[in-house]
């Protein structure tokens, strides 16, 4: 029996072998990595929802800057952060920094010779002081720092610490660089929290729907590369699927492929299998959470969408709610931080999140959602 590895990557924080829809922010980005002088795309924030792709791209961007000579420290946004980037600078930096540990003498006792003293002697330092000496060093010798941000959250007072030492490393001039990726709602908050307002002037690039064309081409590349082929029916009916969503791509490439690893060929059977398994995985790991997280306020929202067959106009939803615009501007603004909708035109709005509307709509028509008054 011939298995053939499969080629698709729907874990967590795994690069794709063909990273679909984000050439141009790669190119961007790898620019400003290689650049001698510094461009604005050096501090970014990646925000979008569950599945859009932010680990994976925010790992594959850490590879390029290593494999432009930058020290990479990747964290998460969780408590202890701040002595896990200092922890992971001085370990990769090791063979380029010295160690900045004085010796002072104090006793050091040699029969019948002489007796002295030898004690570590620590400056009043602190995390800024410590980081800001090593990234001077490194510079000397023309080596960046560049800083990744998985999962932020604005509420932890260690991430904000370090947005505002990285601003003050720009400012005196250090080779760093900062790109940060989370959720809409929590880019949102963190760019109104005043202590680190310099980052309402960085980079911001949403990560959404990814054009079927580039979808198409990167699922079939990918069964290429392995050394099999997929019918175009097949391919047309995957595409369709996966809706624009890189979370998707993977799970209905994976699925489609362990259907039948023997065969050379992927055709609509095992397409059409891997699609129902991905819709169901699509559901328990992004759909569930998400609902979960939504406000009976953004709930009643998204349900009044329901009874338009495509889009809904703003001002139709206000009349379904008995709400003033005000009020449904502001259940609408949350709902596409969500990354749930998205603007058409104006006063247009449609569901962004594939599949959430057939998730709402069965959900409605089983009893299963429950609003408070």
């Amino acid at each position: 029996m011939n298995v053939t590895e499969n080629p698709f990557t729907p874990s967590f924080g795994e690069i794709p072998a063909h990273l679909a829809g984000r050439n141009q922010i790669i190119e961007s980005h790898s620019r400003a990595l290689q650049s001698t002088r510094r461009r604005p795309e050096l501090t970014t924030l990646f925000s979008g929802t569950r599945g859009t792709g932010k680990t994976a791209l925010l790992s594959y961007l850490a590879e390029v800057a290593e494999q432009s000579g930058w020290i990479v420290v990747n964290i998460t946004a969780i408590p202890g952060m701040l002595d896990d980037a200092e922890i992971q600078l001085r370990r990769k930096a090791a063979h380029l920094a010295e160690d900045d540990s004085k010796l002072a003498v104090k006793s050091l006792s040699v029969p019948d010779v002489i007796s002295l003293s030898i004690e570590g002697t620590e400056a009043q330092t602190n995390w800024r002081s410590r980081v800001s000496d090593l990234t001077e060093q490194l510079n000397n010798q023309d080596t960046g720092v560049l800083f990744t941000v998985d999962e932020i959250d604005p509420s932890l007072g260690e991430m904000i610490q370090l947005a505002a030492f990285y601003q003050h490393f720009v400012r005196e001039n250090r080779k760093v660089a900062l790109f940060m990726a989370g959720l809409p709602h929590n880019i949102s908050s963190l760019l109104n929290d005043k202590t680190v307002s310099f980052l309402r002037r960085a980079t911001h690039e949403t990560l959404g729907r990814i054009p079927d064309g580039e979808v198409s081409a990167a699922l079939e590349k990918t069964i290429r590369d392995d050394n099999r082929t997929i019918d175009a029916e097949a391919l047309a009916e995957a595409t369709q699927a996966i809706g624009g969503f890189p979370y998707m791509l993977q799970l209905v490439g994976y699925y489609a492929w362990d259907e039948n690893p023997e065969a050379l060929n992927l055709g609509t059977s095992e397409v059409a299998n891997g699609i129902a398994t991905a819709q169901r995985e699509m559901t328990y790991r992004v759909l569930d959470a998400t609902l979960a997280e939504l406000s009976p306020g953004d709930l009643r929202f998204a349900i009044a969408m329901l009874q338009d067959e495509g889009d809904s106009r703003i001002a139709d939803i206000a009349v379904r709610l008995g709400r003033s615009s005000s009020v449904v501007a502001q259940y609408r603004k949350r709902l596409i931080e969500a990354g749930v909708i998205g603007r058409r035109t104006r006063g247009i709005v449609g569901f962004d999140l594939p599949y959430f509307r057939e998730y709402l709509q069965e959900k409605q028509e089983n009893g299963e959602l429950y609003l408070e008054d």
